[in-house]
């Protein structure tokens, strides 16, 4: 048997492996060193499972639910509470153009800029989802102070010094950032680099100087660095730039790589320039330069040792947090637009009835709670993830994607339901601030353009398929027998893996899902389980063809490779709202929000792949791949009418479901005469007053008095009408200015700054 084995082993190495490890050499992509960090930075989890086309739900069930302890509530329900409360964003952005001081002030004292910081460096300890938490709440409340929160306690120096820094680094900063007596911030984009920015032209040169007195082995740093958030106020910046040692003081490479330094801003030679202004929000942003400035090497993060390892640090930290920043504030901006807009179509009347009731507004308002519901589950699910020791960078990827797209679709939406109150700026529209700021979340971690069309798919497939990376290590290497034999058990593998798709395809779709796998205790979502589980095996024959037609050239196909990312992206975050349904659960109330999410979203699913087959490398290839993932007909329709009313009713009817589906966002105190607090009370009011309102009509008496008088209204009844509807008209009314209070309102005049050429000023130590 062992012979027999032996025999059919050498066949396949020489028909099968030999010419395919030929054909890898020339026809895989060759990878950088940037690129190969990229590609192997984080880790892989539930993503992996998708791509295998076969995905083990009971692992997915079994992963913990997203907590927090009592400590992380209470500051939830008392600081972050206190936080939102003393902030405005119509003063913060258009007349402080900054924090409060009394804010700025607050944040130190309470420890928001040390929340990632362990508590044996004086920090919070907070976990991931903790962290989320409080930006989501933050942000709706002002942007300025959830950016404030987040950036230092995201990718920058307190994360890349707790996973790379010398015990010295860590013991002299650590504290500091905790206390906010250092201000960070992180220094990344190049003026010639912006989503490439391992193409960034900062750099510095290892030599010898002068520091303190004394002669000192360093480096002399020059760069010019934009669009850094918390630049102006910083006093430690953390700088990316490219180290080289021509002079061979550290080794023998001259060229050593990214390099990654934390700077204290008061160094002679740091320059800050004036203040950006992002799309009108005031939350710190500016440029960084330095000409040929004079550092220690001990500076870098990590010490000596790590020079020329940034790239990797970066990419490493990248792919946590950009799982959690973005996607939290975008999280917290659906449940804000969803919890307004709800109220304000159920105040609002046109020909006699809540706008609510028309199916027209209907339709959006669904649409907005969908993506609460869902965007909440991959937040939970992936900052549990997180906390488990897991850092999903494709997840990482997803979640910035689609969340921003998604708080950028369900915005619009908000702002045509609300109409002219939308679009009239002033203090009482709680919609403009948020809207205004939409392009940075979408710009900023990689431009969403960049994101979706090159690295959800493009990254996901190298890093998640099973065998592709293992493939591409060996076809790279330079040692040719040992990249053969690791090719020939890749390619074993790879060649099982592929045949496998093929048979999965055919029958689960034959079958019409019925040999999917269902988890245990799925009850009436099985249906769903089978159609993701058609859809996941789909998506692994899809990928494996689109690499044997396309190779390397795969990755410059960006409309197929967005294509594929949005069916891997589609997989991942229906896995998520299925995992919610059964963590919370299952409560009845929620399950035809439940059912019209996932219908959506598997309908998405069933359109990309429909587009990438229409549109697929070989027309006949495409012809056979529809007819077997397709053959008869499409898998979902779209969500009928009736759930798409009762998706919508959630967030304009009072009470649990509503509070569930927008929990964690700031609300106001029900005394509140702000415009949040007055919303809510008008729309309680017009809900409970909604019964006496049919009464007038079906008796033909508009007048409140006349009502009263002919006793179709008791006097208390009178008195709730009359303050149900003026409440009603104060939200509904916008807000006005004297031409003056216009002219005020816009000094210093941005078109004067804008003609001017920037400024910068140096700060000297």
């Amino acid at each position: 048997m062992r012979a027999l084995q032996n025999s059919i082993g050498s066949l396949r190495r020489k028909l099968l492996s030999k010419p395919a490890y030929r054909f890898a050499r020339k026809a895989l992509p060759s990878m950088s060193s940037t690129e190969r960090e990229a590609i192997e930075a984080g880790t892989v989890w539930w993503d992996a499972e998708l791509f295998s086309g076969n995905p083990d739900w009971s692992r997915l069930a079994a992963h913990p639910p997203a907590k927090l302890t009592e400590e992380e509530q209470a500051f939830l329900d008392g600081p972050v509470e206190e936080l939102c409360a003393m902030v405005d964003d119509w003063s913060i952005n258009h007349e402080l153009r900054d924090l409060p001081e009394e804010a700025w002030t607050f944040l130190r004292e309470k420890g928001f800029f040390g929340m990632i910081i362990p508590k044996d460096h004086g920090g919070m300890g907070f976990s991931a989802y903790a962290h989320s938490c409080v930006i989501q709440k933050l942000a709706t409340r002002s942007l300025t102070a959830a950016v404030t929160a987040m950036v230092p306690n995201s990718l920058g120096p307190a994360e890349l010094l707790l996973l790379y820094g010398t015990d010295e680094q860590k013991k002299h900063y650590l504290p500091r950032l905790a206390a906010g007596d250092e201000i960070p911030c992180f220094a990344l984009t190049s003026e010639h680099a912006g989503s490439d920015a391992a193409s960034m032209v900062d750099r510095g040169v290892v030599c010898e100087g002068e520091w303190k007195g004394e002669k000192t082995l360093g480096m002399r740093v020059t760069w010019s660095k934009r669009y850094i958030t918390l630049a102006p106020v910083a006093t430690v910046l953390g700088l990316a730039f490219k180290l080289y040692d021509p002079d061979g003081l550290l080794g023998d490479r001259e060229n050593l790589g990214v390099t990654v330094a934390l700077v204290p801003t008061d160094t002679p030679g740091v320059v800050t320039g004036r203040r950006h202004w992002p799309a009108m929000q005031g939350f710190m942003n500016g440029p960084t330069q330095g000409d040929d400035v004079f550092m220690p090497l001990g500076w870098i993060i990590g010490g000596p040792e790590m020079a020329g390892q940034g790239w990797k640090m970066l990419m490493n930290c990248l792919a946590a947090g950009r799982s959690i920043s973005l996607p939290s504030v975008s999280t917290g901006g659906a449940k804000f637009c969803g919890r307004t807009a709800g109220a304000y179509a159920r105040i609002r009347k046109q020909f006699g009835i809540p706008i609510a009731k028309f199916e027209g507004v209907q339709e959006p308002l669904a649409r907005i709670a969908a993506d609460c519901y869902l965007l909440d589950a991959c937040r939970r699910t992936t900052c549990s993830a997180i906390d488990t020791g897991e850092k999903p960078a494709i997840v990482g990827a997803i979640l910035k994607y689609h969340a921003t797209e998604r708080l950028r679709a369900d915005m619009n939406d908000a702002m045509d339901i609300h109409g002219g109150k939308g679009i009239c700026d002033g203090p009482s529209n709680y919609l403009a601030q948020t809207y205004y700021s939409l392009p940075i979340s979408i710009t900023v971690e990689g431009a969403n353009i960049l994101t979706r069309s090159l690295m959800i798919f493009g990254q996901g497939v190298i890093r998640c398929h099973p065998w592709l990376l293992k493939e591409i290590q060996a076809a790279n290497d330079e040692d040719e027998a040992a990249g053969m034999k690791a090719f020939d058990a890749a390619f074993s593998g790879h060649l099982k893996y592929h045949l496998s798709t093929w048979w999965r395809s055919l029958h689960r779709n034959a079958l019409g899902g019925l040999s999917a796998p269902v988890p245990e205790g799925a009850g009436n979502m099985a249906g769903y389980y089978r159609t993701l589980g058609r859809a996941c095996a789909a998506f692994a024959l899809v990928s494996e063809m689109s690499l044997i037609l396309l190779g390397g050239s795969l990755k410059r196909k960006e409309s197929l490779s967005a294509r594929l990312g949005d069916v891997l992206s589609g997989l991942y975050m229906t896995s998520c709202a299925l995992k919610r349904w059964e963590e919370d659960g299952k409560i009845f109330e929620d399950e035809k929000l439940v059912r019209y999410t996932v219908e959506r979203e598997l309908h998405t699913i069933q359109s990309r792949l429909y587009e990438i087959l229409d549109n697929f490398p070989g027309r006949a290839a495409g012809w056979w791949l529809r007819r077997i993932l397709f053959p008869w007909g499409r898998w979902v329709s779209t969500p009928e009418d009736n759930l798409v009313s009762a998706a919508a009713d959630v967030l304009c009817r009072p009470g649990e479901a509503r509070d569930r589906l927008t929990v964690g966002i700031f609300n106001p105190a029900k005394d509140d005469d702000g415009p949040l607090g007055l919303l809510e009370r008008a729309f309680t009011a017009s809900v409970e007053t909604e019964d006496l309102e049919k009464r007038l009509e079906r008796a033909g008496v508009e007048d409140l008095d006349a009502a009263v008088k002919q006793e179709i209204l008791a006097e208390d009844e009178r008195q709730r009408l009359q303050e149900a509807r003026e409440l009603a008209l104060k939200v509904i009314r916008v807000d006005d200015f004297a031409p003056e209070e216009l002219l005020k309102g816009e000094k210093p005049s941005p078109s004067e700054e804008m003609k001017e050429a920037p400024k910068v000023v140096a700060q000297s130590g």
